[in-house]
């Protein structure tokens, strides 16, 4: 039997490494201003509708390169392949040139794409809901990659871990 921990008693720390054993994947959110190429890790992103196209990711209310994306009101969604975990990386840094050797290509919108990239979606910011330490941002979609764009496996976060499939594992 499980024990339930009281909902008065969550320590963020063990509230975080709980939910570390949820897989999912790593996205890139990116945009472009008027000073280039801007962008931040992501790894809550999901999808919300197909009528109209929705999707969602979680932001910190502290990121510096969100207020900059939503100025805009546009931003595209890299999902990363499994080669992509020093992207992930370098997009996660604080201070730094996230888009330093970083080879992309703009979408209609002009948003970047990064290279390599497992798909991608180009949004308009549809709304923004307040959700404790973040902001909960949903996009419409305005274009995306085609669905056989790239043949490369996800990249994975897993109890603290990048993972990757392994296809010949795959469950019928």
């Amino acid at each position: 039997m499980n024990t339930a921990v009281q909902q008065q008693s969550i320590d963020p720390r063990a509230f975080r490494d709980t939910l570390g054993h949820y897989a999912s994947g790593i996205t890139i959110i990116s945009g472009i201003d008027e000073t280039g190429p801007i962008g931040f890790t992501c790894q809550s992103f999901y999808s919300v509708s197909t009528e109209p196209p929705l999707i969602s990711f979680s932001v910190m209310k502290t990121s510096t390169t969100y207020p900059r994306i939503r100025q805009t009101g546009k931003f595209a969604v890299n999902v990363l392949s499994h080669r992509q975990h020093t992207v992930s990386n370098q997009f996660a840094r604080k201070g730094t040139d996230k888009w330093a050797g970083i080879p992309w290509t703009p979408t209609q919108a002009g948003n970047p794409v990064i290279d390599e990239t497992l798909m991608w979606l180009d949004c308009d910011i549809w709304a923004e809901h307040d959700a404790g330490d973040h902001l909960i941002v949903l996009g419409k979609v305005s274009e995306m990659s085609p669905a056989d764009w790239n043949i490369h496996e996800p990249l994975l976060y897993f109890k603290g871990k990048y993972r990757y499939l392994r296809p010949e594992e795959e469950i019928a």
